[in-house]
């Protein structure tokens, strides 16, 4: 069994509120949960209007499986015009961990 993480780090656009901000971070979660079977959520840089962390989990029993979901979803955000990737934090966690 492997697990894969990714952790973005955000910059949005033309946001003026939290209620903006969850206007689009929200969209971004429920499509990457929708597409691609993930665990995601907005998790860091709550109380920031132009910020936002989302992360994202998946377990599989194959390693191939599993990068190319994770290389899936991080083209998904960082094909989305409304926001800037700053960031990605990829991470394995495998059998002989």
């Amino acid at each position: 069994m492997y697990v894969g993480t990714l952790s973005f780090d955000l910059l949005l656009g033309d946001v003026r509120s939290l209620k903006e901000k969850r206007s689009v971070v929200r969209p971004i979660v429920a499509e990457l949960q929708r597409k691609y079977a993930v665990s995601a959520a907005e998790v860091d840089h709550m109380d920031l209007h132009r910020r936002a962390g989302v992360g994202l989990a998946v377990v599989s029993g194959d390693l191939a499986h599993l990068t190319d979901v994770l290389d899936r979803c991080e083209r998904l955000v960082a094909g989305r015009p409304e926001v800037e990737l700053l960031s990605v934090r990829r991470r394995f966690h495998g059998e002989d961990d």
